[in-house]
C-alpha cells in the first residue's frame, strides 16, 4: 500500500472519529464500555502527550510542521532500509497530520478513547495518538534488527 493511500485512511478515521465523540460522546462525557477498565470520554486535550506543554498551540503547531518536514526530507534514509517502512512512516505521519487538523482547526485535539483499572487512568487518547505510538514503537523495533543484522551478518 502506498504512504499516502494509508496516511489518508489514518487522517479520515482518526477525523471521523473525533466528530463522532463530538456530536455523540460529548453531551454525555463518559460512557462505559467495559466498566472498570474502558470508557469512550470526550477530552479536549490543549498540550501534547498527557497534557503536557497545555496552552502551547502556537509550538506545538510548528513542532508537528518541522516533525512532517523531516520525515518527508529523511523517509528514504531512515525508512527505506527498514522491513516496512513505509507502513511504518505512513503511521507516524497520518497521526502526526491528525493531530495537527485538529490543533489548526480547533486550538486543541479531541481525545475520547479512556483506558483505566478501576481508579488508575491511563490519559485518554486518540486514532491519531494510537497511529503515532505504533509508528514509533514499530520503527525502533524495526531499527534495532536491522542494526543487528549489520553489525552480526
Amino acid at each position: 500500500m502506498r504512504v499516502p493511500l494509508l496516511v489518508a485512511l489514518i487522517v479520515v478515521s482518526d477525523q471521523l472519529t473525533k466528530f463522532l465523540a463530538v456530536t455523540r460522546l460529548k453531551a454525555l462525557g463518559t460512557h462505559a464500555v467495559l466498566p472498570g477498565f474502558f470508557n469512550l470520554s470526550y477530552v479536549e486535550n490543549r498540550g501534547a502527550a498527557w497534557g503536557m506543554l497545555a496552552g502551547q498551540q502556537v509550538f506545538l503547531i510548528v513542532f508537528s510542521l518541522i516533525t512532517l518536514g523531516f520525515l518527508l526530507w529523511k523517509r528514504k534514509p531512515l525508512f527505506d532500509c527498514l522491513w516496512g517502512g513505509t507502513f511504518t512512516l505512513s503511521l507516524i505521519t497520518g497521526g502526526v497530520l491528525g493531530n495537527l487538523i485538529d490543533r489548526i482547526r480547533l486550538t486543541y485535539v479531541i481525545d475520547f478513547l479512556d483506558f483505566h483499572w478501576h481508579a488508575s487512568h491511563f490519559p485518554a487518547f486518540n486514532i491519531a495518538d494510537a497511529s503515532i505510538c505504533c509508528g514509533v514503537f514499530l520503527f525502533i523495533v524495526t531499527q534495532w534488527h536491522h542494526d543487528r543484522i549489520i553489525r552480526n551478518p
